[in-house]
C-alpha cells in the first residue's frame, strides 16, 4: 500500500506540508483545485502551481480527490455534454503533474452528510457525528446552516453550489436511481477513453452515508451497486475509491469481503472507521477496531492478503488535543491512524514472511 495524505492547499489547510513531511511512510499528496467549480476546467498553470509545492518537500500528485461532477451530468441535462468535455480537459492537464487516480462521486446535491461536525466524544476529542432522527426530520435548509459554520470551505458544500439547492432538490424529483444509473453510464462512456488515453483510474468514491438523503436518489451504497457499477465497463480505467467509513456506516455491508471480492478494481483505499448506534446514528472514531463498528484489523488484511499496491490514506479523524483545523481534517489523529494501519501492516508482513521461512524450511 502505497500511503497519501489529503491537503487542501496552502490557503485552505491548518495542515502544512513540512508537518506532513514528518507523518512516517506518506509519499503522496492526495490534492483538488478546490477553488475550481464543478464543472469547471482544471487548468495546466494551476496545476503546475500544486506540483511545484509539491516537489519542494518530495511528495508525488498520483491521486487527485475529487475533479467534482457536475449536477446536469447526474441530472442527465442536456447541457452536460459541455461538462463533459471541460472534465475531459482537466483529466489531460492533471496528468501532466502524474495524476494516475481520479477519486469522484455520483451523490446528488449534497457528496457528503452530517448533523454535528464536532460531536464530543467520551475522551474529550471530537468527531463528525451523523444523527438519523435529525436528518429523516429536518429540513435540509437547516444542515445546510450547520455545515456551513465552519472557518473553512467544505467540498460539496461550497456556496456557490447551495445557491442552487432549491432548483435542484426540484429536479431530482424526475430522476429515480434507475435513470440516475443511466446517467452514471452516459458520463462513464464518454470520459473513460480519455481516462485510459492518460493512464488514469477513475475511482469512484461510495455514497456517505450509504442511503438515500432527503429522498435524493443513491446508488453506489452496497456489494450489489458496486458489482453493477464494475459491469458498466472492463476497462482498465474502470475502478473504485473503498471506503470502509462510508460503506461500514451501514451495518449490513461486510467491508473486509467486498475488499476481498474486488481488490483488483480498488485503486484507493480511505480507511477509517464508525462507531454504529442502535437507532442507526454513527459517529466516527479513531482507527483502532475496538473504537467502532468497523473491523479496521481485518480491513488492512483483506488488503494485505490481496496484494494491494494502490494507494491509500487515513480518512476522516477526530479533532485532538485543542486542535483548530478543518472538520475531520486535523493532522493529529489522521497521523496516528496511518501509524496504526502501518502497525497493522507490518505486522501481518512479519506472519508472511514467518510463514514463507517456515515452509521453506520444511521443503529443504
Amino acid at each position: 500500500m502505497r500511503m497519501t495524505f489529503r491537503w487542501y492547499g496552502k490557503e485552505d489547510d491548518s495542515v502544512t506540508l513540512d508537518q506532513i513531511k514528518q507523518i512516517p511512510g506518506v509519499e503522496g499528496l492526495v490534492w483538488a483545485l478546490h477553488h475550481r467549480l464543478a464543472g469547471e476546467v482544471w487548468t495546466e498553470e494551476e496545476v503546475l502551481q500544486v506540483k511545484e509545492q509539491a516537489d519542494e518537500y518530495g511528495f508525488h500528485l498520483d491521486v487527485v480527490e475529487s475533479i467534482n461532477v457536475h449536477e446536469d451530468i447526474k441530472l442527465g441535462l442536456p447541457s452536460r455534454d459541455r461538462y463533459i468535455e471541460n472534465y475531459k480537459t482537466s483529466l489531460r492537464n492533471v496528468a501532466k503533474v502524474g495524476a494516475k487516480v481520479v477519486c469522484f462521486n455520483f451523490m446528488p446535491v449534497f457528496d457528503w452528510t452530517r448533523t454535528d461536525l464536532f460531536k464530543p466524544l467520551e475522551d474529550g476529542s471530537t468527531a463528525l457525528f451523523y444523527e438519523k432522527a435529525k436528518v429523516d426530520n429536518m429540513d435540509p435548509y437547516e444542515l445546510i446552516k450547520e455545515v456551513t459554520k465552519s472557518a473553512y470551505t467544505m467540498p460539496g458544500w461550497e456556496p456557490e453550489r447551495l445557491k442552487t439547492i432549491e432548483q435542484s432538490f426540484k429536479a431530482y424529483e424526475e430522476v429515480d436511481e434507475e435513470q440516475l444509473w443511466k446517467n452514471l453510464a452516459y458520463f462513464l462512456e464518454e470520459v473513460l477513453p480519455v481516462a485510459e488515453e492518460e493512464g488514469i483510474k477513475m475511482a469512484i468514491h461510495p455514497d456517505d452515508p450509504p442511503w438515500s438523503v432527503f429522498h435524493l436518489p443513491r446508488i453506489i451504497k452496497n456489494e450489489e451497486a458496486i458489482e453493477r457499477y464494475l459491469a458498466i465497463s472492463n476497462s482498465p480505467s474502470h475502478c473504485l475509491t473503498l471506503c470502509s467509513g462510508s460503506l461500514g456506516a451501514n451495518p449490513a455491508n461486510d467491508v473486509p469481503r467486498i475488499i476481498r471480492r474486488f481488490h483488483d478494481r480498488i485503486a484507493f483505499a480511505h480507511i477509517r472507521n464508525v462507531r454504529i448506534y442502535e437507532n442507526g446514528d454513527f459517529i466516527e472514531t479513531s482507527h483502532r477496531t475496538q473504537d467502532g463498528s468497523v473491523p479496521i484489523d481485518d480491513v488492512v488484511k483483506a488488503y494485505h492478503e490481496s496484494g494491494f499496491t494502490g494507494y491509500g490514506r487515513p480518512d476522516h479523524g477526530r479533532h485532538l488535543w485543542g486542535e483548530e483545523c478543518r472538520p475531520g481534517y486535523g493532522l493529529y489523529d489522521r497521523a496516528l491512524g496511518i501509524m496504526h494501519l502501518w502497525g497493522l501492516w507490518d505486522a501481518y508482513e512479519l506472519i508472511k514472511r514467518k510463514e514463507e521461512s517456515e515452509n521453506h524450511a520444511t521443503t529443504t
